[in-house]
């Protein structure tokens, strides 16, 4: 028996475990459970368990509906939460079809898939998230949203509602062995972030969809809302998720060279290369709701256009400097990302795009500071590509990319262009209390 199965069934027994929750994800990147007892996790591990893919959009078509969720142990961990006095479990699981192999429509599986194809190349893809949300009184939409602080950046709250939130958030994180790096309040009235500490990609994408558990757990638990919604509030700045990527040969950082310009080396010039280059193509994934799109617009610190600059916070792709003493922790951060994504799916196409400007030998282009500087209107009159403005833009762009259908597969990639069309069309169809106040009245 694998040793780290071996550990996991002793810890189930000697701490008590009453239920073991075994997670996965559908395609849009909302986490799915179903609870086993301690006395099936053995079989668990060693055939699966086998369920009806069909019942969940995007799993699978009805002629081909079951599925086998296999249990990864090294995820294992104790929740730290226990409402009814039960201690439980989780695992996370890789789905597989009935004869073993791997499921098209499981995005844990497309990233191991193109992490798999980066390792052939010789490198590891590392990555640390920036996740900004907020709490809300209550859900309600029909009533005006309630922020439970007037915070701004970086404030040092009192002992407020919202502070101890993120405290006893941070608490349960590390219980799962999650490590953070920083906590703040973030820009607007309470709006909130959490940095992780990077790690390899796929651990990061097990690890954001716990975070994003955690957080609303941990609200609810104290009568409060918590949201990833981009954009829920009008007028201050929306949540995204800053993603700092990281590329390694062996124990050498891939992106490091201090002979080149800003230390960043010419493998990592065609990283930069690769993301601005299929930057329109990869949208829809990073930033996939219809709600997206107006935290992506001009005059705030969201990137609106295909850029990249060193120090300037409106590029789309910054290349931080590095500390005294750590020039070789090159390392670049995309800006676009929000915290509503897909990881699996987000982090397989930052990478494959990466790794395509590599292989094609893609050029960096000038650094975008002074465009970066002109007004809105100016910006209009250049020639620098703008991210897709809407959903439906960024759908179309996908729908032409050869580089996203060959990441994703052609299960992932056509249901998901079917479900965001279907999302755009109900958006349309809507009415909104802008249209009626600004129209109403005069026509």
């Amino acid at each position: 028996m694998d040793r780290q199965v071996e550990y996991v069934l002793r810890t189930v027994e000697e701490r008590g475990v009453r239920f073991v929750r075994l997670w996965f994800t559908d395609v849009l990147g909302q986490l799915k459970s179903f609870a086993i007892s301690p006395a099936e996790l053995e079989g668990a591990f060693e055939d699966g368990m086998q369920f009806d893919g069909s019942a969940i959009d995007g799993f699978s078509r009805i002629q081909e509906s079951d599925v086998l969720a296999r249990p990864d142990a090294s995820t294992f961990e104790i929740l730290p939460w226990d409402p009814k006095g039960e201690t439980s479990a989780r695992i996370f699981c890789d789905l597989t079809t009935l004869a073993g192999e791997p499921f098209a429509g499981d995005p844990r599986q497309v990233l191991r898939r193109n992490l798999d194809v980066a390792r052939a190349k010789g490198y590891s893809f590392f990555v640390a998230p920036e996740v900004e949300f907020f709490y809300f009184k209550d859900n309600d939409p029909t009533k005006p949203l309630e922020p439970l602080d007037s915070g701004s950046y970086f404030d040092l709250t009192t002992a407020d509602v919202s502070s101890d939130l993120r405290r006893r958030t941070i608490h349960h994180l590390e219980a799962l062995g999650i490590p953070v790096e920083y906590s703040f309040h973030e820009d607007s009235p309470s709006q909130h972030e959490i940095d992780l500490r990077h790690t390899d990609a796929l651990t990061m994408a097990d690890n954001v969809m716990t975070l994003r558990l955690v957080v609303k757990e941990t609200a609810l638990s104290q009568g409060v809302h918590a949201t990833f919604m981009p954009k829920p509030l009008g007028n201050v700045q929306g949540s995204g998720m800053h993603t700092h990527l990281s590329l390694f040969e062996g124990d050498a950082n891939a992106f490091h060279d201090p002979g080149e310009p800003y230390l960043l080396s010419k493998t990592g010039q065609a990283f930069v290369a690769g993301l601005l280059h299929h930057a329109a193509e990869i949208t829809a994934v990073t930033n996939q709701l219809v709600n997206s799109y107006k935290r992506l617009i001009v005059g705030t610190e969201a990137p609106s256009s295909i850029t990249w600059a060193r120090n300037h916070r409106s590029a789309l792709v910054r290349v931080p400097e590095t500390r005294v003493g750590k020039e070789d922790a090159v390392r670049i951060e995309y800006r676009s990302p929000d915290p509503a994504m897909n990881p699996y799916l987000a982090y397989s196409l930052l990478l494959a795009a990466g790794l395509k400007g590599i292989t094609e030998g893609y050029q960096l282009p000038d650094e975008a500071t002074s465009y970066l500087d002109l007004s809105p209107r100016e910006q209009a009159k250049s020639e620098v590509q703008d991210l897709p403005q809407s959903l439906s833009e960024a759908l179309d762009a996908m729908e032409r990319s050869e580089l996203v259908r060959e990441t994703l597969g052609d299960h992932i990639f056509e249901w998901f262009l079917r479900n965001k069309r279907a999302e755009w069309s109900d958006y349309k169809s809507q009415v909104t209390p802008f249209e009626l106040s600004r129209y109403l009245p005069t026509w």
